[in-house]
């Protein structure tokens, strides 16, 4: 075969002439961007700086502060865009700095000149000049370079430092400090005018192991001189509207209202989950032509696949359910138990932090739909793909499903099954909870959808499988040793649930987790009736 690699000199062999180039256009057509900060005038986007209205006031009063938020939720493109607002103001010099690269160098003899040269490409990116030494101290390299700095800038500078979480140790420690010495001697010493320092996790909780019975900054912090920790908020229904809105007017492709509110309700506003389902619906399910009419199931369907595909943003988050200290604050979730710590510990704070949980609803429950199927199924996928695919559609006919044949056959696989698999969790207490499910989604995997609600405290985790116009609502619970038998209280529960399910017909799943009690005393079926309603107690 001849070889059709071109010479090095870069010119085509003789009779072997490279492809006609494409004609791509000056005009760059926007979209909806899942990788990286946005780019204005390249992707969708809304104003930055209004999902931290305070900003502004804090420039004024030269103000140090902390912005801390999740992954992927706009930290770094409202950075970078205010930087470039403040700059074409000219009154301040903004410059945006991030520290991504100095993770992992707690020692600060080493730190410290990497925070060095950041800040050295940093000025020269922007050519400015460059007053820090490469060979300066390391205890007052970055106080004496930004002192310089100051006293040869003709505007007071403003520092947006970004993945600020990456410093640990003493690197983090010599550095706050050395901010906070410049901060306190202004204005007789030029120094740094404002200061954001941005990352996922307030600073109060960035991880400085230098002392063996506190693994926190504290109270305590050598950063004390911030006046305000911000967040950024998710997107409102409104805000989303707004973003898609965009894309109706670039391509006349408009997202209707009840469009949007779907991708609000599977989203709940999280900024990367808002664009990776409009994209999804845009580009792959609709095919990239803006004739085509969007309607709100496509949104069930975009959701599926971004779960189903698990993108790099949601395998981060699946990563994170590995570690033990996540588990202690997602597990009680799941199986709706009280915690096994304190909610304000660092801990729960940190799983807030990190996105996979929210509180502001008035309980800890997963952050939003498409997270809480991801966690469910990441924690049972292992028992799910080693069922046999034989399960799939054997209750199932058309819209209708055999819950009762279902959850009897379960009842023998738990018996069978049950020391085995719990054994291999790591999830231990909510093993039943995720074993029953990873079975419900084998069986109707393709063919329904599973709505799942649990949170921390409500004893209980609700499902209500969909087919159709068909629901059929299941609710768990687990009976545990010197704790009442929680039939009752169950009864009463799965009633409401099914009214809210809109169904009559409902099946409570109770787990006997107490010690010496012989399967056949677990294992049992009754059915009874209550308030017009038929009701299955499962005993497993």
């Amino acid at each position: 075969m001849p070889n059709a690699t071109p010479p090095a000199s870069g010119l085509p062999k003789e009779g072997l002439p490279f492809p006609p180039r494409r004609a791509y256009s000056a005009r760059v057509n926007r979209f909806f961007n899942t990788t990286g900060p946005c780019v204005p005038g390249e992707h969708y986007m809304l104003p930055a700086a209004t999902r931290c209205a305070e900003l502004f006031g804090l420039l004024e009063r030269r103000q140090y502060f902390v912005i801390h938020a999740a992954r992927q939720t706009g930290k770094t493109t409202l950075l970078k865009a205010l930087a470039g607002e403040l700059n074409a103001e000219a009154r301040y010099r903004a410059l945006y700095c991030s520290l991504e690269s100095v993770q992992g160098v707690g020692d600060p003899e080493k730190g410290i000149p990497a925070i060095v040269a950041v800040l050295r490409s940093t000025l020269a990116g922007a050519r400015l000049p460059d007053p820090f030494q490469a060979g300066g101290a390391f205890n007052t390299a970055v106080k004496d370079g930004f002192t310089a700095l100051c006293a040869a800038l003709d505007r007071p500078l403003i520092m947006l430092f970004d993945e600020v979480d990456c410093l640990s140790n003493g690197t983090l420690i010599a550095f706050l400090r050395q901010l906070r010495d410049g901060y306190v001697n202004r204005p007789e010493t030029p120094f740094v005018h404002s200061c954001a320092l941005v990352g996922m996790r307030n600073i109060r909780d960035y991880k400085a192991r230098i002392r063996p019975d506190r693994d926190t900054l504290g109270s305590a912090s050598p950063f004390n001189i911030a006046a305000e920790a911000l967040t950024l908020s998710n997107f409102t229904e409104e805000e989303v509207g707004e973003l898609y809105a965009q894309h109706a007017a670039d391509t006349g492709q408009a997202f209707p209202p009840e469009a949007v509110a779907r991708a609000y309700r599977w989203s709940q506003g999280q900024p990367w989950l808002v664009n990776a389902l409009a994209r999804e619906v845009v580009d792959k399910l609709l095919g990239g032509d803006p004739a085509r009419a969007v309607e709100p199931d496509h949104f069930d369907g975009a959701a599926e696949r971004l779960i189903q595909r698990r993108d790099t943003h949601i395998d981060s988050l699946i990563e994170r359910l590995r570690e033990e200290r996540v588990r202690k604050v997602v597990e009680p979730v799941l199986t709706g138990t009280e915690p096994g710590l304190e909610l304000d510990s660092d801990d729960a704070r940190y799983v807030l932090d990190l996105g996979l949980l929210r509180k502001d609803t008035g309980r800890w429950e997963a952050a939003n739909p498409i997270y809480r199927e991801v966690i469910v199924r990441a924690l049972s996928y292992s028992v799910q793909e080693t069922l046999s695919p034989a399960l799939i559609n054997r209750w199932m006919s058309g819209d209708t499903l055999d819950m009762t044949g279902l959850l009897k056959a379960f009842q023998d696989f738990w018996r069978e099954n049950a020391d085995i698999w719990i054994e291999k969790y790591d999830y231990r207490e909510a093993a039943p909870h995720l074993i029953l499910q990873a079975f419900l989604q084998r069986v109707v995997n393709g063919g329904a959808r599973i709505d799942r609600e649990f949170a921390l405290g409500r004893q209980r985790l609700d499902l209500c499988v969909r087919m159709g116009a068909n629901r059929y609502p299941v609710e768990l619970k687990v009976r545990e040793a010197r704790r009442s038998d929680p039939e009752p209280s169950g009864i009463e529960q799965l009633g409401a649930y099914m009214d809210a399910c809109g169904a009559r017909e409902g099946w409570l799943v109770i787990f006997d987790r107490r010690p010496d009690i012989p399967w056949d005393q677990r294992i049992g079926w009754k059915t009874v009736q209550h308030d017009g309603r038929t009701l299955h107690i499962v005993g497993c």
